[in-house]
């Protein structure tokens, strides 16, 4: 039997068969606390500030991640101009991280997978992450109780996960709104979204246009798995590449259930392997303009390197990207 699992970078999409045993949630957290930094906490980021936090992944010729550069090694530009990097690093640190787990009827016939998988991750959480869960169908709730913005425990994992049943519109855009004003409140340097579902969207007060504003406004990875099947009408592989391209994130589509592990894996890996570089814009202009960022990378004997972040940013005091140090490197 064939297997492959196309992701943004390809270019393709393909379908899914209805029993996709999703192991995400059971790699990602282990690999991205094996070698947590120390615990996050101070932003850098405040109202009276113009300091733009980027998390980028750097490949080489092969493909391979490159993990041994400094500073001097990356050049950042803002609409073609060049800028200063305040802020430098490449460690791992805790993770603020939301499952946003689609369960509309389009999604019915995936969603023993979808929680089995969000319950094997729950089960091997790390303390020093912190993770919530937002349920959507044409509602959008929020899995754990209203007390408690985060959770490691998968005991109340477990329960955020299992409470949805499968039914109803599709609110996507709604969840993603959610997710990124929950992670307001997260108190690590590195937040990430992870979406799972068909892209489509028939619920939502939220346009996708309003959704990449806000995305634009963070500094939240967003990362897609596009969950599909022959007979699904509602998938849209683009919506979900957009909101990955976006933010520096990834949008998988797997086409068969063993794929799954090896795209867990990828996104674990690449979040352990990005560098934080932090500048600030030598335009002092919070006009809500949306500015446009490219990243380059070289070193002695290198080759061609490539780099991997968010395409943009929007300038707004409303801002809310962070760093775990609290203060530039």
């Amino acid at each position: 039997m064939k297997i492959s699992c196309e992701s943004v970078e390809s270019g393709r999409a393909r379908p899914v068969s209805r029993r996709t045993p999703l192991l995400l949630f059971l790699v990602l957290p282990l690999a991205l606390s094996g070698q947590a930094g120390a615990p996050g906490g101070n932003s850098l980021f405040s109202a009276d500030t113009n300091l733009v936090v980027l998390h980028a992944t750097v490949r080489n010729h092969v493909g391979a991640f490159v993990s041994d550069l400094g500073r001097d090694d990356f050049h950042v530009y803002e609409d073609g101009h060049p800028q200063t990097i305040r802020v430098f690093r490449h460690e791992d640190v805790p993770v603020s991280l939301g499952l946003l787990v689609d369960n509309s009827t389009s999604m019915r016939n995936k969603q023993a997978d979808v929680a089995a998988a969000a319950l094997a991750f729950a089960r091997s959480s790390n303390p020093q992450d912190e993770i919530f869960i937002v349920n959507f169908n044409q509602r959008v709730t929020l899995g754990l109780p209203s007390e408690k913005l985060f959770s490691a425990n998968p005991k109340e994992l477990e329960a955020a996960i299992t409470r949805a049943p499968a039914y109803g519109m599709t609110a996507l855009y709604d969840a993603v709104a959610e997710g990124l004003d929950h992670l307001k409140s997260a108190t690590t340097g590195k937040k990430v979204l992870i979406v799972i579902s068909d892209g489509g969207d028939n619920a939502s007060r939220h346009t996708l246009q309003q959704v990449l504003d806000s995305a634009g406004r963070s500094d939240v990875i967003i990362y897609t798995i596009g969950i599909f099947d022959l007979t699904d009408g509602d998938q849209k592989p683009g919506v979900l590449r957009k909101l990955a391209r976006s933010t520096g994130g990834i949008a998988f589509f797997p086409s068969e259930s063993r794929e799954v592990v090896p795209i867990c894996e990828r996104i674990a890996t690449d979040i352990r392997n990005q560098y934080t570089i932090g500048f600030t814009s030598t335009n002092p202009k919070l006009d809500n303009t949306y500015r446009t960022i490219r990243v380059t990378a070289s070193g002695p004997h290198r080759g061609k390197l490539s780099v991997r972040t968010r395409e943009g940013y929007i300038a707004s005091p409303q801002r809310i990207a962070s760093d775990s140090s609290g203060s530039p490197q």
